[in-house]
């Protein structure tokens, strides 16, 4: 038997949001208010734990094979579909510092721009690939005229 998400196109999605207070002396560095962000579809019912269906992930790789419960249930579609919740999430949501999470989900979901950079041999631009801890200046065509 397939499971619910697989059999229907159309499920009425949405971000049910969990606000959790870490406090302890073990770990400094999680201190705080932690916000999380889950799934749930309305259709099945309305109250919380039995419409849950995953947790949105922070970061979403589409080149790469799935790695969490988000991507493999939406598959091609979890990109699209993450930020057509969250921005929706943006609209209804009244609080701060939940504003402020989902619009730093929202730059992280972004592709990065790629950076050119001018060799210093030639002038020409390219781009910049990092290797160890220092990102490369000289094009490939005249390292391989070096070489």
């Amino acid at each position: 038997m397939a499971p619910y998400w697989k059999k229907s196109s159309s499920m009425n999605l949405k971000l049910q949001v969990f606000k959790t207070d870490y406090v302890g002396d073990y770990c400094h560095y999680s201190q705080g208010r932690h916000i999380r962000f889950a799934v749930v579809d309305l259709d099945r019912s309305e109250k919380y734990p039995a419409n849950y269906i995953c947790l949105l992930p922070m970061d979403l790789r589409p080149c790469c094979k799935p790695q969490n419960k988000f991507s493999k249930l939406f598959g091609e579609d979890s990109l699209k579909l993450a930020k057509r919740l969250l921005t929706k999430a943006l609209e209804t949501e009244g609080e701060s510092n939940v504003k402020t999470e989902i619009e730093r989900r929202l730059s992280l979901l972004e592709p990065k721009p790629t950076v050119q950079v001018r060799c210093r041999v030639c002038g020409n631009s390219f781009e910049s690939i990092r290797s160890g801890r220092f990102k490369h200046r000289i094009c490939q065509d005249c390292k391989q005229k070096r070489v």
